[in-house]
């Protein structure tokens, strides 16, 4: 009687391989957009400190401040944010490095709204309480699926 060998054949191995392959090759890109988001959440995370300065002047301030005299433009806090700036309306802009791929040196702004889809104004609004900021709105220029949930300009 001859006795049989035990293990897996050529065919077993090669269909093992192929599931394998494909499973990776839906998870990796699902991964590296995974990894792009959770560094863009750090960059929007930096960017807030500069949202708490324009509020406070907003709610506070006898004289409207000119672009990038907000208070909140110094020496980024992050590694993935190459520079911030603001405009004369407290608009922040943060210019996005050290990600890699599509997004570097993308922009992604963060707007201060008097009501709900309107953009406050300086010295208009000065003295009133921001309704709340839009994140990823107009001027942001990452695709949109890079940005955390929070911050996709709705």
């Amino acid at each position: 009687m001859r006795r049989r060998s035990s293990g897996f054949t050529l065919a077993e191995m090669m269909i093992v391989v192929g599931i394998i392959a494909i499973l990776a090759a839906v998870a990796l890109p699902a991964y590296q957009d995974y990894s792009i988001r959770a560094k863009m959440s750090d960059m929007v995370l930096a960017l807030s400190s500069c949202r708490n300065a324009v509020t406070e002047v907003y709610q506070s301030a006898s004289t409207a401040p000119a672009a990038n005299s907000w208070g909140c433009e110094r020496a980024p806090v992050s590694t993935y944010v190459q520079k911030i700036e603001t405009d004369a309306n407290g608009v922040v802009r943060g210019y996005v490095t050290g990600i890699g791929g599509a997004v570097d040196g993308t922009v992604v702004t963060m707007i201060p709204l008097r009501a709900a889809g309107t953009p406050a104004t300086m010295p208009g609004d000065k003295g009133s309480p921001l309704f709340g900021w839009l994140c990823g709105g107009t001027g942001t220029t990452i695709d949109p699926k890079y940005l955390p949930s929070s911050c996709r300009g709705s």
